[in-house]
């Protein structure tokens, strides 16, 4: 499956600048019609995709307050849309290859490109994730708002192997036995991607797995079957990017399979962490923006996407978050301390050889939290 980032290359556009990360200012282009809004919008939001002043300064600048409800995983966003039918917010926070399944709930709503004044903004790239997955019947449901990576963080003073060497196999060593943290079902499918590219178990980098039920558990349960012969190996689950955080500062982590921002923003503040994809490739995804049926302040809603999708706004995002950035000139706004730890975190040909999440069908999601569950238990 050709990848949803094509011939993106943050690279491309990440070069020095002499413009630092300063204090976000207020983007000359909110429309003076934003400015004279009021009343409130309600964010379904991912915990740790707003830091600092993002939410602050478009409320002083617009009037409009965010109401704030975060959540750590996509199942559960997905199961609090289903249990409230999208009632009580305007906005909420679907990473793009989910479209199935949100779009499965039909609580959400098409945008009207037309208020979309800066979506012209947006990395082509970027936005082709989202209009490839997210259009039906020619209108649009998702818009980007940062994009991430899941690979190898470690603790540069415990972990013992070589971290010019990583591969997904690394979280199986013996020397890290009991060390190891992940994401369950990330864990078993890292071991899918390491088995492809060593040849011992070939799958189409576990792109097999998403033809039918059939070809899923045929990859899946020999996957399965190894990660629960070794659980021993797992020092914890983490569910968000706290407990991410907590499990390689407090709780002897010396290796994980993570997201990029918990552990990049780790390395920000100087500690002894660092991240970088592993020799399979990282695996990439899209996190963005859909707006409810039921949302009360639609022009709110604008106010806000139009706000996110400026060069300033969408930098700050990235350099607080450890995230990276979806709009075009947001390096300027980026520091020095996160255009390096991007480098760091994908040498040489990384970029090329991402692994972006593809589309799941609900009833793959369904099986594979089966999957999840029983590593888990076990």
């Amino acid at each position: 499956m050709k990848s949803q980032f094509g011939r993106f290359n943050r690279r491309t556009f990440l070069k020095t600048s002499a413009a630092g990360m300063g204090a976000l200012a207020t983007p000359a282009i909110i429309s003076s019609k934003a400015l004279a809004s009021s009343g409130e919008i309600n964010l379904l939001m991912w915990s740790d995709e707003f830091p600092g002043d993002v939410i602050p300064n478009f409320e002083k600048a617009t009037g409009i307050k965010v109401n704030q409800t975060p959540f750590s995983q996509n199942e559960e966003q997905l199961n609090k849309l289903m249990a409230t039918g999208g009632e009580g917010f305007d906005l909420c926070q679907p990473t793009v290859n989910r479209a199935p399944q949100y779009l499965d709930l039909d609580v959400l709503a098409p945008f009207d490109m037309s208020k979309m004044t800066n979506i012209g903004n947006v990395l082509p790239a970027m936005l082709k994730s989202s209009t490839d997955l997210w259009t039906v019947g020619g209108d649009l449901y998702h818009v980007p708002h940062c994009w991430g990576s899941e690979a190898l963080s470690y603790r540069t003073d415990l972990y013992p192997g070589d971290p010019a060497q990583l591969s997904f196999g690394s979280l199986w060593d013996e020397s890290v036995k009991g060390h190891v943290q992940g994401r369950p079902h990330s864990y078993l499918l890292s071991i899918g991607l390491w088995w492809d590219a060593s040849g011992q178990m070939p799958s189409n980098r576990m792109l097999d797995g998403y033809k039918d039920e059939e070809s899923f558990k045929k990859l899946w349960d020999p996957i399965l079957a190894f990660a629960i012969e070794r659980k021993a190996w797992v020092r914890q689950f983490w569910d968000s990017a706290d407990n991410t955080k907590s499990g390689l500062m407090e709780n002897d982590v010396w290796i994980g399979l993570t997201w990029d921002g918990p552990a990049l923003s780790l390395k920000k503040e100087g500690k002894p962490v660092n991240y970088t994809a592993p020799k399979e490739g990282a695996i990439a995804w899209v996190d963005g923006l859909s707006m409810l049926k039921g949302a009360q302040n639609v022009e709110g809603v604008y106010a806000f996407l139009n706000y996110l999708h400026t060069a300033e706004v969408s930098g700050a995002v990235a350099d607080g978050s450890g995230y990276n950035p979806v709009v075009n000139g947001a390096d300027a706004f980026t520091s020095d301390v996160f255009k390096k730890n991007f480098q760091d975190a994908f040498p040489g040909d990384a970029l090329a050889n991402l692994w972006p999440w593809p589309p799941e069908p609900t009833w793959y999601a369904e099986i594979r939290s089966q999957y999840a569950d029983k590593f888990k238990a076990a």
